[in-house]
């Protein structure tokens, strides 16, 4: 069964293009949340994301991943296909 991805970006962002890229590469199935100007989101992603508010802030199956270079660090490491 394939994880439950999800990532919180802006859509001018370049980490978020970045860690998006890095899972569409790996053929990874993810749900977007596009917070641009929505600060009730950016609430929600900073009480999931444990208070972290910059973008993207990434989860797998509801475990939180951090941003974009906690995700290529994991890929990195070899420790990104477990999680998926």
């Amino acid at each position: 069964m394939a994880a439950k991805v999800e990532i919180y970006t802006w859509s001018r962002c370049p980490f978020c293009v970045r860690a998006k890229g890095l899972l569409d590469r790996k053929g990874v199935e993810y749900t977007e949340y596009c917070i641009d100007g929505d600060e009730d989101a950016r609430d929600k992603m900073r009480l999931r994301a444990n208070g972290r508010s910059s973008v993207p802030q990434i989860f797998i199956d509801d475990r939180h991943i951090g941003g974009c270079d906690d995700i290529y660090t994991l890929e990195r490491k070899g420790e990104l296909e477990a999680l998926l």
